[in-house]
Parts: structure tokens; C-alpha cells; sequence
């Protein structure tokens, strides 16, 4: 975690009083179009060095929020600002630069018709980062276990667990300081989630990585994050240190997710 002169922790991102909300289909001919209220009057704050999980049921406001912090989507009211500069306007590359993002199904989010090199290339021409493209894939490729070579093959020629390493490694070609990931291991199996875990673990800590991650999964998220929001109706009901809202949580809400995670039989069935 990195410190100002007054040993503060340097703030990266910063979210204060978001709103959002959609218009639904009409449901009466004389009546207003009812309301969705998808985010309300939600603020975080993201540190260096923090990894902070966002957690809550679907329909919680987990993907609208983070389209709000990406600015994929702009609030009703209420700032974004990324080291003090908001996040607004169209001339976003100094933002994309510093923030770039994993999504839920690399298979959708990787180009079928481009090979591997291409797509991780792509965030470093569009953000027109000078350098040896090729010679960074070939790094991220290792990076994320995969073998150089595997640059000039296409997507659907890997496992589901491999193109998730590929989009990883496509986040991080221009070298991000804040990596946001929005269920990124919900599309796994078991064997595999836990291996692009420990990818993740291992890329954020070695390359100094503040995280957001996206998740209805509490056991994912107590395994990487350190500091923990949860999401009900939009609405922030509880934040603070992960390992203290998961063993004294103080909405009933955090309680009823916890009761809610399946419980693993013992080893043996002893």
C-alpha cells in the first residue's frame, strides 16, 4: 500500500453518492412507467493496494454499479473520480489506462475471429501505448501460465479456464494500476476456478494491483479480498474489513448470504 507524506494510504478511485435508475415497460396506459431504483446513494472508496469485494444476491446492483465506476454508464447523480480527477467526458484514456477490466465469460469477451496475440495487443494499440507489443504478449502469455506460442492460435481453440487467462492477461497489457473483475470464475468448474484464484492472487500481489471484484460468491471473495461491501436493493447495507463482516455481521441481510453458502461435508464423510 502506498503512502502520502502524512501516511495516509493514497486514494485510487473514489465513488461518492451514485444513483441509478431505469424506467420500466409501462404497465398502465394512464399511469408513469414504474421506476427501478438499481443504485442508491452509494459511496466507496478504493486505496493502493485494497482489494475490496463487492458482494449481493442478482439484482442487487452489483453489474450497474460497476458500469458506474468503469463509466461504461453514467449516474443519475453523484461523482467518480479516479486520483481526484473525475471520470467524466469522452476522452477517457488516461482512465482506461489505469483501470481496465476481466468479465464474467471470456468467451464472449475475446474476439472468435482474432488470434490470441491480437486480442491482447488490442488495449495497447487502442490506448496507443508505445513499446514491443509482441514481446509484452509473449510476457503476459507466461504470465498467466500459458506458452508464448499460444499467441497465434484463437479462442475457441482453449479450455474455458485458458481463455479466462487470456482476458486476464489482455487486462493487464497496458499495466493498470486498479484491476476490476466481475465474476470472473462463476463460468468455471471447481478445479479450475481454484486455479485461476490462485492466478489472480498471484498476478495482483506481484504486480502491486489494487482489485475490485464482482461477486456473489462469499467464499471467492473472503479468499481475496481484504475489505468488503455488500450490496441489497441498490443500496450499501455493510462495508468494512472482509474477515470482520464475515464472522460479526451486523445486517441481517450479510447474516442471511452467509447462512445461504453450502457447507462441505467432512473428509470421509467422518
Amino acid at each position: 500500500m502506498t503512502l502520502t507524506e502524512t501516511g495516509t494510504a493514497t486514494t485510487l478511485l473514489e465513488a461518492t453518492g451514485l444513483h441509478r435508475s431505469f424506467h420500466l415497460p409501462r404497465r398502465a396506459l394512464l399511469r408513469p412507467p414504474p421506476i427501478r431504483h438499481a443504485v442508491r446513494a452509494v459511496s466507496l472508496s478504493l486505496t493502493e493496494g485494497t482489494r475490496l469485494g463487492i458482494v449481493g444476491e442478482s439484482g442487487s446492483g452489483k453489474s450497474t454499479l460497476l458500469r458506474l465506476l468503469l463509466a461504461l454508464d453514467r449516474p443519475d447523480s453523484g461523482t467518480v473520480r479516479y486520483r481526484g480527477r473525475p471520470v467524466t467526458g469522452r476522452e477517457l484514456t488516461w482512465f482506461r489506462r489505469e483501470v481496465q477490466v476481466v468479465l464474467q465469460d471470456p468467451l464472449n469477451s475475446l474476439d472468435p475471429r482474432s488470434i490470441v496475440r491480437d486480442s491482447i495487443a488490442e488495449p495497447l494499440e487502442c490506448l496507443r501505448i508505445p513499446g514491443d507489443h509482441d514481446a509484452r504478449v509473449a510476457e503476459l502469455l507466461i504470465a498467466v501460465g500459458l506458452e508464448p506460442d499460444a499467441a497465434q492460435r484463437y479462442p475457441h481453440e482453449f479450455s474455458g479456464g485458458q481463455r479466462q487467462r487470456i482476458a486476464i492477461a489482455r487486462a493487464l497489457a497496458p499495466r493498470p494500476r486498479v484491476l476490476v473483475a466481475d465474476e470472473p470464475f462463476s463460468a468455471l468448474d471447481a478445479t479450475v476456478r481454484g486455479q485461476i484464484i490462485e492466478v489472480v492472487r498471484d498476478l495482483v500481489s506481484r504486480f502491486g494491483l489494487s482489485l475490485i471484484l464482482v461477486s456473489h460468491d462469499i467464499g471467492v471473495v473472503q479468499q481475496l479480498c481484504d475489505e468488503l461491501l455488500v450490496l441489497k436493493d441498490g443500496a450499501v447495507v455493510e462495508q468494512g474489513p472482509t474477515e470482520s463482516v464475515l464472522t460479526t455481521p451486523q445486517h441481517p441481510y450479510t447474516r442471511a448470504l452467509l447462512d445461504a453458502v453450502p457447507a462441505l461435508p467432512p473428509v470421509g464423510g467422518r
